[in-house]
């Protein structure tokens, strides 16, 4: 019997995680928050357009439904929504979305969370689950722990709220028999771990390279590919480590760890800034000949918005120092002008695009990497 599975969110990673059910012969729809519709994605959607903004560029005929309908008969309802509020409005506009993705399921329906909690934070999601639905999880429901990444759509594991394996999932997610079903604690412990290691090692590369300050210790450090790491891969997963920040009151040394980790990002925002000014005053530049722009393509349907937030935080200081500062993506002749351009390349993507479109020898280009690279110089 075809799985029924409906996506809550029309985010890069749910619509990753549709076209692979939709591959492997599942009944899969995917619900757009900005349009009261369920979207019905199929084998041959799922193998003529490989991410969101292809789909809506391309605008094709898609089957749809109603939202209630669709949820109502869904066996699986994965909650993966975009979220752009920041700080305290951050949770309310989770809550908000959760209350609307479960309001209509029925009984029997397993629900999976796809989004990285705090320690307890499931516990927290179950409560207004029941509330909302008036169901019991591990009566008449159940209920999964999923924290979905670009990186990693399939995980070798999934927190299950008593544990055991759901046969359901299992061969919906993968065939792959070290597929772990691990108590709702467990996940959130192993997803803490993970989110640790990736953010304390970054950290670290980013406090020891303010150190290099020759161009033959920052060759060095660059070919051991530290010049790769970009601003765009520093910030993947923030949204994670600050719910796991928001899972402790005083001060522990898990707590100093999560604090280093955001400070050090912040610190690295604040060093960026002082390159660029550093730039202005090795070239004897006016701050009002030149001008800045941030080059970042990002993703406008990943699920979390801490690269738009990040990206609009950097404009907003740097406008302090220098006016005309401007985001772009992808430029073509947007740099004829009669200002002096500095060009802040903020991903690897953008860079390569930089290395192979770029004819205009008068701009300087710096990469926002650890080491702060001076790539072009006028």
């Amino acid at each position: 019997m075809t799985t029924k599975v409906v996506i809550y969110g029309l985010s890069t990673e749910g619509y990753s995680l549709a076209c692979h059910f939709a591959l492997n012969g599942a009944d899969v729809q995917i619900i757009d928050e900005s349009t009261p519709s369920a979207i019905t994605i199929n084998k041959d959607i799922a193998k003529s357009y490989p991410s969101v903004q292809a789909l809506k560029d391309d605008e094709p005929l898609l089957a749809m439904a109603s939202i209630d309908a669709a949820i109502a008969k869904a066996q699986v309802l994965i909650f993966a929504p975009r979220i752009r509020k920041t700080g305290q409005d951050t949770k309310i506009e989770i809550n908000s979305k959760f209350k609307d993705a479960v309001s209509n399921i029925k009984k029997d329906c397993n629900v999976v969370y796809g989004l990285g909690t705090g320690f307890g934070g499931n516990s927290e999601n179950i409560s207004l689950l029941e509330h909302v639905t008036g169901l019991k999880v591990g009566k008449n429901i159940s209920y999964f722990y999923y924290p979905l990444s670009k990186e990693n759509i399939i995980k070798s594991y999934i927190g299950s709220s008593d544990g055991k394996e759901n046969d359901i999932l299992k061969n919906l997610f993968t065939n792959d028999k070290n597929f772990n079903f691990l108590t709702l604690s467990s996940s959130e412990y192993f997803h803490a771990m993970d989110i640790l290691k990736q953010f304390s090692s970054q950290t670290s590369i980013l406090e020891v390279c303010k150190f290099a300050k020759d161009s033959v210790t920052k060759s060095d450090l660059n070919s051991e590919k530290l010049g790769e790491l970009f601003l765009d891969d520093l910030i993947d997963d923030l949204f994670d480590l600050r719910s796991l920040s928001s899972s402790f009151e005083s001060a522990s040394s898990l707590m100093y760890l999560i604090n280093g980790s955001m400070k050090g990002l912040d610190g690295y925002i604040k060093r960026l800034i002082d390159e660029i000014r550093l730039i202005l005053k090795r070239n004897e530049l006016k701050a009002s000949r030149t001008k800045i722009l941030l080059l970042w393509t990002l993703d406008q349907h990943e699920m979390k918005g801490e690269k738009i937030e990040k990206l609009q935080e950097l404009e907003t200081k740097l406008k302090d120092y220098i006016g005309d500062v401007e985001s772009i993506s992808q430029p073509t002749n947007i740099f004829q002008n009669n200002k002096t351009t500095i060009v802040v390349i903020c991903s690897k993507h953008d860079f390569d695009y930089m290395m192979k479109h770029n004819k205009d020898d008068s701009l300087i280009m710096l990469k926002a990497n650890p080491l702060c690279q001076l790539i072009a110089q006028k």
